[in-house]
């Protein structure tokens, strides 16, 4: 499973978003700038995460985003799902009789993938936008054994 652009930029505006401890909304063109992100990219971002309720908006002058619940209730996955990211580990479609190779039934380590899946799920559905800004992610993954083999993949 590889976290797409979409994904990544995603959650780096809300934590900028986040981070910022204003009484007013934030505009695009903030975080676009600190961020350095294309604004009409972040423009297609913040609209699917207004549609599924991960920030508000507000029109106008003045106006802008903020987010829809505190940044230690929102969870990573919130985010991703919000923006259509793909959170599994397979390539197969459950509305399909196909599997990931384009044959019928399951491949050989269907139960592994999707097992996988549900474990990066959870993962980052306990993790949060506060979590993330006040570093305590690190670790999380368990032991320092885990952790090295995890650097190579980084």
């Amino acid at each position: 499973m590889k976290l797409t652009a979409k994904g990544r930029y995603a959650v780096i505006a809300l934590a900028d978003l986040a981070s910022i401890k204003a009484d007013r909304p934030i505009t695009l063109a903030e975080i676009a700038k600190r961020q350095e992100i294309s604004l009409s990219y972040l423009e297609q971002l913040f609209a699917k995460l207004r549609r599924n309720g991960v920030v508000g908006g507000v029109r106008g002058p003045g106006g802008g985003y903020f987010l829809a619940r505190p940044a230690n209730q929102t969870s990573i996955a919130d985010i991703l799902l919000a923006v259509d990211d793909n959170i599994k580990a397979t390539a197969c479609k459950p509305e399909s009789l196909l599997d990931c190779t384009g044959k019928t039934g399951k491949c050989l380590a269907h139960d592994l993938w999707t097992e996988l899946g549900h474990h990066i799920y959870l993962f980052l559905n306990q993790v949060t936008l506060d979590d993330v800004l006040e570093g305590r992610v690190g670790g999380l993954a368990g032991n320092d054994g885990l952790r090295s083999l995890g650097q190579q993949f980084e």
